[in-house]
């Protein structure tokens, strides 16, 4: 009975803590306007239901905390701020490898017969070849990847920006998410005011070359507003939905907006 009770007030403690790191951010005028009447724990516990007295109701009150944090972030997001840019001197060399598995479960991807599809809220062309993509005007970036493990690392990435590719494609860009499947089997999804941002690129290239199967090939959407694992790779389908659809690792628990 006692190391329950311990392990209940250790688990209050951690909400406390987190809320406490939480109240740190919140300096900015909009930031204390969106979260001054609910960041306690008080608060938490009218928005959960719950009264914090076993783990199920921490689970509940971390959940509601996870979706507190994606509207914060959503409401925060300014889609005409753009991420800092670097010289081609700080590119990161080598950039580093990360994916849910090793390097040497890369997908091979035939780029003769390779296909991406785009479907959902769009009236547009819906199935694209690697030629057409290519053909598309072309614009680069030197930026920032921040991975959720701690590391970062700067690269070029060369493609078309998602915006106009989205609109070429005669996607609704009303629609309040853009999902992604990949060749890997990996999934996630973006909100569409980070779809529409102009750094949003999807890459067909690194460093000034085809896009190498570690990076991501034939193409990964690159965000640098967004961690590392909402850049997908290996990407064969789009799709544009008003339907919350997760992903890999947010529906494993990860915060689904994902902001760097």
């Amino acid at each position: 009975m006692l190391n329950r009770k311990s392990e209940l007030i250790a688990s209050k403690l951690d909400v406390e803590n987190i809320l406490k790191d939480a109240r740190k951010e919140l300096k900015a005028p909009a930031r204390r306007l969106f979260g001054k009447r609910i960041l306690s724990l008080g608060g938490l516990m009218m928005l959960s239901g719950c009264n914090i007295s076993d783990d199920k109701s921490v689970n509940t009150v971390l959940r509601t905390m996870s979706r507190f944090n994606d509207e914060a972030q959503a409401f925060l997001f300014d889609p005409n701020k753009l991420a800092p840019t670097y010289p081609e001197s700080m590119i990161t060399r080598p950039f580093p490898f990360n994916a849910f598995y090793d390097i040497d479960e890369v997908p091979v991807v035939d780029a003769a017969t390779y296909k991406l599809t785009v479907g959902g809220l769009a009236k547009g062309k819906s199935v694209w070849t690697l030629e057409e993509l290519r053909a598309l005007p072309q614009e680069s970036q030197v930026t920032r990847h921040i991975c959720i493990e701690g590391w970062s690392a700067i690269g070029k990435w060369g493609g078309v920006r998602f915006a106009d590719f989205l609109k070429r494609s005669g996607a609704d860009i009303t629609a309040r998410y853009v999902a992604f499947h990949c060749a890997d089997n990996y999934s996630t999804s973006i909100d569409m005011p980070t779809a529409l941002h102009a750094q949003t690129l999807l890459t067909l290239t690194y460093d000034g070359q085809v896009l190498p199967p570690k990076y991501g090939f034939p193409m990964k959407l690159r965000m640098p507003t967004k961690l590392g694992y909402k850049n997908p790779k290996h990407i064969v389908a789009i799709t544009v939905t008003n339907e919350y659809p997760g992903g890999y690792w947010e529906n494993q628990g990860y915060n689904w907006f994902g902001g760097a």
